[in-house]
């Protein structure tokens, strides 16, 4: 898919393992409603493909959206960075504190 320019189908398609409901149905993980809308098309090729390849003709494949990877807003300030960084490590407060530090803001 990559070689021939379908990159949003290829990254889709490689971002998660895809699930094995049986032996004939496939379930994939996409992200959004633009992978699926963008996917439906190709769809019919990528089954051919697959189903001449591993010689099952009864293969079909079924979309799941899932929400739950979305990435939360970036920090951009000095102070909101060290709010994150002190969430994922509380001994930079520990640090902070013992040593009277003053973050940069």
């Amino acid at each position: 898919m990559r070689e021939q320019g379908k990159d949003t189908f290829f990254h889709a398609l490689t971002k998660r393992d895809p699930t094995f409901i049986s032996q004939e149905k496939i379930e994939l993980i996409l992200e959004n409603n633009i992978q699926v809308e963008y996917i439906r098309p190709l769809l019919d090729d990528f089954i051919n493909f697959l189903r001449s390849n591993l010689n099952n003709y009864f293969i079909e494949i079924e979309f799941t959206l899932d929400n739950t990877d979305l990435p939360s807003a970036k920090p951009l300030t000095g102070r909101d960075k060290f709010k994150s960084m002190a969430s994922k490590n509380p001994n930079l407060m520990i640090l902070k504190n013992t040593f009277n530090l003053d973050i940069e803001y």
